[in-house]
């Protein structure tokens, strides 16, 4: 149901560096067509939580830089609700910056905040879900979404629940603990465990639980934007924020809050999602032909090819032969060949050529 007090915030300034060479800094895989589905993961995004709150309570948080990119690609939305950030300072700040601004709105607003690059292949669930989320945080608790692990993924974060008496929903537990990324061992113990799940990266929560979290947590971040308050909505709300950027803790809201608040609640949830952080990850979303290929772009010839992940991005033939389990991504600035067993290096890769061939090509 879409009530005039949600919000949702839209994280959208990361650069995506794992799904180099398509994603670069210039054009970051949120503003791409990554599926081939018509549509870009930030319009994907949007359009799903349009379900959701009314469309002028969304707010995209992104860097300055691509503030173009998002009008160009959201184009009903008003500038006010691209809030731009200076500098880059993870997803504590980005999120402290957007409760400023809605609480100059809505003071008894409640936020959604997800990132823009995220897949979820069944919306009516995923709407359901965050339903249930929204009524979960009307109680005193700070709620993020657990999706529930079909696989021991080193890739993700987990969150290890127990039963929370007084939910309304068997879907809602108590978060027990975070644990960031996992060795496969580790994973596997998780899996076996049954009581964990992967951590979505989206969350829920009042505007008033939020704001107290961060004025427990991160008491410096939420008084620099305090200060700011009557910035917000005038003129000088950039210079405002631009000096409160300047001198900004770099630090996530995982670690800043959710890891030491002790009023954290999951909801189990299954609606199909990924955080296509990888070229492994897109590869397990897309149709797979006889041979296990998964293929995107025109003019792709594979013989002899078995369970790659195929990427053509330019208006070239890309024929070939004899690959098994390989990512190959083809753009009009770099050309990618990596095993998929190796697609972790690809961050690597990155550092790498930005310090021998700089930022042109990253």
């Amino acid at each position: 149901m879409i009530k005039e007090n949600n919000y949702c915030v839209i994280m959208a300034g990361g650069v995506g560096s794992r799904f180099w060479p398509m994603s670069r800094t210039s054009l970051p895989k949120q503003f791409h067509d990554i599926l081939g589905a018509g549509q870009t993961l930030i319009q994907m995004t949007f359009s799903r939580f349009e379900k959701i709150c009314p469309p002028e309570n969304i707010y995209i948080v992104t860097n300055a830089r691509y503030k173009d990119l998002v009008m160009e690609q959201l184009p009903n939305i008003k500038e006010d609700q691209v809030l731009c950030e200076p500098y880059m300072r993870n997803t504590a700040p980005c999120i402290a910056y957007a409760n400023a601004v809605i609480e100059s709105e809505c003071s008894n607003a409640r936020i959604i905040v997800a990132p823009s690059d995220h897949l979820v292949l069944k919306e009516q669930d995923f709407v359901e879900t965050i339903n249930v989320a929204l009524e979960e945080c009307e109680s005193k608790n700070l709620v993020t979404l657990g999706i529930k692990p079909s696989r021991p993924d080193t890739g993700y974060g987990y969150i290890q629940y127990i039963d929370l008496p007084e939910a309304k929903n068997d879907s809602i537990k108590k978060v027990k603990t975070f644990t960031e990324k996992p060795t496969l061992e580790i994973a596997q113990s998780f899996i076996a465990s049954g009581d964990f799940a992967w951590n979505s990266g989206i969350f829920i929560w009042s505007l008033a639980n939020i704001q107290d979290a961060f004025s427990a947590y991160l008491p410096e971040i939420y008084r620099s934007f305090q200060s700011i308050a009557d910035k917000i909505g005038t003129t000088e709300e950039k210079a405002a924020v631009d000096e409160v950027y300047a001198s900004c803790e770099n630090i996530s809201i995982d670690y800043g809050v959710m890891e030491k608040a002790k009023n954290v609640s999951v909801v189990l949830s299954d609606f199909g999602w990924s955080d296509l952080g990888t070229w492994g990850s897109l590869y397990t979303h897309l149709d797979l032909d006889k041979y296990n290929n998964a293929a995107v772009g025109k003019d792709l010839y594979l013989h002899n090819c078995t369970n790659n992940m195929v990427y053509n991005q330019t208006g070239k033939i890309m024929v070939l032969h004899g690959l098994d389990d390989f990512i190959v991504v083809d753009t009009e600035k770099a050309l990618l060949v990596c095993k998929k067993d190796d697609e972790q290096k690809i961050k690597q890769f990155v550092n790498d050529i930005k310090l021998q061939k700089g930022e042109d090509y990253v």
